[in-house]
């Protein structure tokens, strides 16, 4: 896709992410649009997927380490097609497939059931060192929260990507500055994140979250990266796309009313119509 067609498909996922949290009364929408650019590349570009055949063993992996904002990836995944777009208004209800966090019980498709925060990580260092021992090519894609990283397995998960050479994994840290309870940088400093993982043997790229040359650029390095993993800090807007979300720490974790999704879509679809 070129990167005015990712932006426009971007669009749709926000609007779709909106819908869901609406319909379902709750959820989490700021993480969830912070992240929706890194969400669309992955599964329109980057990723060796397909909908049709989710148990493809030679499938690349993904891994949504921060899983509270599985609204993010259940509207991507609807938009590439693993299941009707209309099932996204079940969010949350009582027997959905689709979880307040993601449940490969529930619903095809989903590499790994998460929501404790740190242990994602942990999960796609194991993916990709299996495919390691079995000579497989498959590719491991896990995304974190800026506010997660403050957990201490997702060093201890860091240190053995590093040391294992895991050139077949690629770690991208959600950084849009806030969590549940304010500034990252206030609750419990994780800065300055790229040092820290250049520390664990990690290649490190910085981009801006948003700009689709920057995210594309940064995937096809770490392509071209041999001989140890790639970490991503994806600089980014919590609440992208909606002008009363955006950098709001209280739009973490609260779904919008009826007159906050009325103008939440009004202007997304304003900005679709300019794209």
């Amino acid at each position: 896709m070129t990167n005015q067609e990712l932006k426009k498909t971007a669009n749709e996922v926000r609007k779709d992410i909106v819908t869901a949290l609406h319909a379902a009364g709750a959820g989490h929408p700021g993480g969830s649009l912070s992240a929706t650019d890194i969400f669309t590349y992955l599964y329109f570009e980057e990723m060796n997927i397909d909908p049709k055949n989710v148990t493809n063993p030679d499938r690349d992996r993904f891994v949504l380490s921060k899983g509270h904002c599985a609204p993010g990836l259940y509207s991507v995944m609807a938009e590439r097609g693993y299941f009707p777009k209309e099932e996204l208004t079940t969010l949350r209800k009582l027997g959905s497939r689709l979880q307040g966090h993601p449940s490969i019980q529930y619903l095809p498709g989903l590499d790994m059931s998460s929501g404790s925060l740190g242990q994602g990580i942990s999960a796609a260092c194991g993916m990709a060192m299996s495919a390691k021992l079995d000579n497989k090519d498959f590719r491991v894609y896990t995304l974190l929260g800026d506010g997660e990283i403050e957990e201490g397995q997702v060093w201890e998960a860091a240190m053995f990507a590093g040391f294992r050479k895991l050139d077949n994994l690629v770690v991208i840290v959600d950084n849009n500055g806030l969590q549940i309870d304010g500034p990252v940088d206030e609750v419990c400093s994780p800065y300055p994140i790229d040092k820290k993982f250049e520390a664990f043997n990690f290649h490190v790229i910085n981009i801006d979250a948003h700009n689709f040359d920057d995210i594309r650029k940064a995937f096809e390095e770490a392509r071209n990266t041999k001989g140890m993993p790639t970490a991503i800090i994806a600089h980014s807007v919590k609440g992208k796309g909606v002008s009363f979300m955006e950098n709001q720490a209280g739009w973490h974790g609260k779904a919008p009313n009826d007159e906050q999704y009325k103008q939440a879509m009004e202007e997304l679809e304003r900005i679709g119509a300019e794209l």
